[in-house]
């Protein structure tokens, strides 16, 4: 969390922003920037020129603003950018980190500085206009100080050593005094032994931006919510969680979530089966009619079928994935605690498809037990032996091409959708903790899931009718393909949404009961939250 290599951030680096700061000597020499919260906004203090670089056209010396985000912060913006777009093309690159950061008597290694580019460079083009630059700079300083504020314990706006360590410790990281005092003095710049917000920022502001352990903390999405389907892509865990154990004890307790969520739901997602397969435009079925159907075949109990294979499966699936995950991180290169969005995509996706491969013949059986008629199996292993008898080994992963394909759009519309909702409520209200509260992070992790569902419900459909396809006598063996086209000409492109209604219907109670229930399990497995 805090680096300690390479040298102090220059003065004028901090003034990049002003946050209404008060004096400040940008030579260096015995000048202090007090802390931005104690300024006074009606005391715009002159500030020397800085060295040529730095100089406006009309040679003009900068003041700080009254208020963050003025003409005056954009001209420094500018200069800023100015200074480190060496070869003056307008865009700034690896190698004019490198050296226009040297200038500034700042040194990042090359991974660093890629990381930054990575980070900014929107359009792809392998370096940072100065939209990007402003973007990156300010969304990056969003960061370090919700950091801050998660450090400063005494709430005064310093943060010193015994600080440091308390809050190592809440995440299970002892450190002597004595490593406490090191990393305060990489970065206090006037020997108060103490660091301030402008000495915080001035230090980190252009150190790879990478997620905060708070964030990643609160934001948990796929540990928690389960909503039936298990193609989200996997959870981030800090280092602390992975080297105090607390990693697998949200793993099992995002599992037992799942498994009561998934059992109290159950009604609903059976009904969503027997809709997508035996629904059509000459057989309509109806919510009501459905349940009635049901328990009229066989009893309230029926309500549940093919939900024991359903809770089973979450423990081999969610370890699976989870290792895929780690393993495939360090394949593609990365060491950082976390992954950019598209790399958590590549990576999440790449791990859920090891993860359904490996337990796909359960879903097979899910959807089978499901529709099963009552008498037809005595349980799951009497389901399976049937299947294997009568269909062969290849039964088992019927269905498998459209629920491999239909992981990436709801892979990825999922953490698209959730990544923008959970970034944009950190920019507009985090302001002293990214604790979003229970009710922005079920809304948020409803709506990610039901945009999810709704861009892979096609591919889930025909997936569950080529699983279904032998229980029904005398009825074609179609392919993926040939099945689309079956139900587009038959029944429109609304029969490819046969089931939606109780799929919807049980999404806000599944993310509701999930979370209860996670966080009921954290507590008792002593999952510590901060």
């Amino acid at each position: 969390m805090m680096h300690q290599q390479g040298s102090l951030m220059p003065p004028l680096l901090g003034d990049v922003f002003c946050q209404c700061r008060s004096g400040v000597d940008p030579g260096g020499g015995g000048g202090h920037a007090d802390d931005p919260s104690s300024a006074s906004p009606s005391k715009p203090v002159t500030r020397q020129p800085m060295a040529d670089d730095w100089h406006s056209d009309s040679g003009q010396s900068a003041h700080p603003c009254d208020i963050c985000g003025g003409p005056e912060q954009e001209h420094r913006l500018k200069v800023l950018f100015q200074v480190l777009d060496v070869n003056g093309d307008g865009g700034i690159c690896v190698n004019d980190l490198t050296i226009g950061l040297k200038k500034l008597g700042v040194h990042r290694t090359e991974h660093e500085l890629m990381k930054i580019v990575k980070a900014g460079d929107k359009d792809l083009d392998g370096q940072l206009d100065f939209e990007e630059f402003v973007h990156y700079l300010r969304d990056h300083e969003k960061k370090l100080r919700l950091v801050f504020k998660s450090l400063d314990k005494k709430n005064d706006g310093r943060i010193d050593s015994q600080e440091i360590m308390q809050s190592l410790r809440d995440l299970g990281v002892n450190i002597s005094e004595e490593q406490a005092e090191k990393i305060l003095r990489s970065m206090d710049k006037n020997g108060t032994m103490t660091i301030d917000w402008n000495e915080w920022r001035d230090y980190h502001l252009l150190h790879p931006a990478g997620n905060i352990p708070e964030i990643i903390l609160y934001w948990k999405h796929s540990t928690i919510f389960d909503v039936g389907e298990s193609l989200m892509v996997p959870d981030e865990f800090t280092a602390e969680e992975k080297q105090t154990g607390m990693w697998w004890r949200h793993l099992v307790a995002g599992g037992g979530a799942g498994a009561v969520s998934r059992t109290c739901t159950a009604p609903l997602d059976r009904l969503k089966v027997l809709m997508q397969v035996h629904a059509s435009k000459s057989n309509s079925m109806h919510i009501a009619g459905g349940f009635s159907q049901m328990i009229r075949e066989g009893g309230v109990r029926s309500l549940w079928r093919g939900n024991g294979i359903n809770v089973i499966k979450i423990a081999p699936e969610s370890a699976i994935k989870f290792m895929a995950y780690e393993q495939i991180k360090r394949l593609i290169g990365s060491n950082q605690e976390t992954l950019g969005i598209a790399e958590r995509l590549v990576a999440g996706s790449l791990a859920g498809v090891i993860a359904q491969s490996s337990i796909y013949p359960m879903e097979v059986l899910k959807t089978r037990l499901a529709l099963r008629k009552t008498g037809q199996y005595s349980g799951i292993l009497d389901c399976a032996k049937h299947i294997f008898q009568r269909e062969g080994v290849a039964a088992f992963y019927k269905g498998y091409v459209p629920n491999m394909l239909g992981i990436i759009p709801y892979a990825g519309i999922d953490l698209a959708v959730y990544e923008t909702l959970k970034n944009s409520w950190l920019q507009r209200y985090a302001t002293d903790s990214a604790d979003p509260g229970v009710f922005v992070l079920l809304a948020c992790g409803t709506t990610s899931s039901t945009c999810g569902q709704l861009s892979s419900y096609p591919l889930a459909l025909v997936r569950t009718r080529m699983q279904a396809q032998a229980t029904q006598e005398g009825g074609p063996q179609m392919s993926m393909t040939g099945l689309f086209r079956h139900i587009v000409r038959t029944e429109g492109a609304t029969g490819l949404y046969r089931g939606l209604a109780p799929n919807f219907m049980k999404v806000i109670p599944s993310v509701s009961i999930s979370y209860v229930v996670y966080e009921y399990l954290k507590i008792t497995l002593g999952v510590q939250s901060k």
